[in-house]
């Protein structure tokens, strides 16, 4: 038995899926952001409040100093790579346009 033809989307449901990708990823963005933000501001704080804990010698060096030359970069690179492959995750999940209705997203 021959499959049924699909027909092709029309531009109110591509620009429905457009704003669902667009909602997710921008959702995606601000947690990925957030946890950067926490990072970047969380090294200066400890130093503020805790001075034993970003001196503490490891290594013979500063851990604040373990953490900004060595631990640092590392990290932004894990964070990059998550959000790329999340990115691309929810363009895949959003690619099939009969699923609309069935993936919770208003528009």
């Amino acid at each position: 038995m021959p499959e049924p033809v699909r027909a092709l989307p029309n531009d109110v449901d591509l620009a429905r899926l457009s704003r669902i990708v667009m909602r997710r990823q921008a959702g995606l963005s601000l947690r990925v952001a957030s946890v950067f933000v926490v990072l970047i501001l969380g090294l200066p704080l400890v130093n503020r409040f805790l001075p034993e804990v970003a001196n503490y010698p490891i290594y013979g060096f500063p851990a604040s100093w373990l953490f900004l030359g060595v631990i640092f970069y590392p990290i932004t690179v894990a964070l990059s790579v998550y959000f790329v492959r999340r990115s691309d995750r929810i363009e895949a999940e959003c690619k099939d346009w009969d699923t609309l209705g069935e993936s919770g997203a208003r528009p």
